[in-house]
């Protein structure tokens, strides 16, 4: 049975492809063995990158110079936090925060300010309900909540027309303004239930000069 046996050709073929596969595998054990060194810690990886660590003073006037550096450093970094500060609360815009930022928003920010709000109430109500859950006359405490409910609803109402008032005269002002409605009249309402001594940034108009904003 002759045609059952491979001729030596094709063993040959075969013994050559068998030594290549062998080749090819012992290449890739090669390969995908480890580096030779465990894998750095996150901590070496940004202490490497950061540059070695400074030696420790060797004398006392070292060390005092030294602490004298770190000290400049700090006071430049607290100026420079207080002046960006002082610039957000002046209204900059390059120091706002992006909800902050705009002609519209400043607008509608001077809306607000140049008006009083019982919504301003709001922090101090909520200290009136915590101080009435302490008082255990049953009497006072009904009288308390249900004037603090007068209050919220009365807020809510406030609140309501506030935002009316600022989206309209903000499309008057600024007809091509991107600001959305609900946006724009829930940030005009957050920014009236603050106190006027804690809003960011700082009021520039006074309930006295509501007839000078256009």
């Amino acid at each position: 049975m002759r045609f059952l046996r491979r001729s030596s050709t094709e063993q040959a073929t075969i013994e050559s492809r068998s030594e290549d596969t062998s080749s090819t595998e012992q290449a890739s054990d090669r390969t995908t063995q480890g580096k030779g060194r465990p894998t750095p810690k996150r901590r070496e990886a940004e202490n490497k990158r950061r540059g070695p660590v400074p030696p420790p003073p060797r004398t006392q006037r070292e060390a005092m110079k030294r602490n004298r550096g770190n000290r400049a450093n700090k006071e430049d970094r607290r100026k420079a936090a207080a002046e960006r500060r002082e610039r957000m609360m002046a209204g900059d815009d390059r120091y706002l925060m992006p909800r902050d930022r705009g002609p519209v928003r400043a607008y509608a920010r001077d809306i607000v300010d140049s008006r009083r709000h019982l919504m301003g109430l709001f922090m101090p109500l909520v200290l009136i309900v915590f101080a009435t859950t302490l008082v255990q006359n049953l009497v006072v405490q009904q009288y308390a909540t249900l004037a603090c409910l007068v209050l919220l609803l009365t807020m809510i109402f406030e609140g309501t027309m506030l935002g009316w008032v600022v989206n309209k005269r903000v499309r008057a002002k600024y007809p091509d303004a991107k600001d959305r409605s609900f946006a724009l009249g829930w940030y005009s309402f957050t920014r009236a239930m603050q106190i006027r001594k804690l809003r960011v940034p700082r009021p520039r108009v006074t309930p006295k000069d509501a007839d000078k904003i256009g």
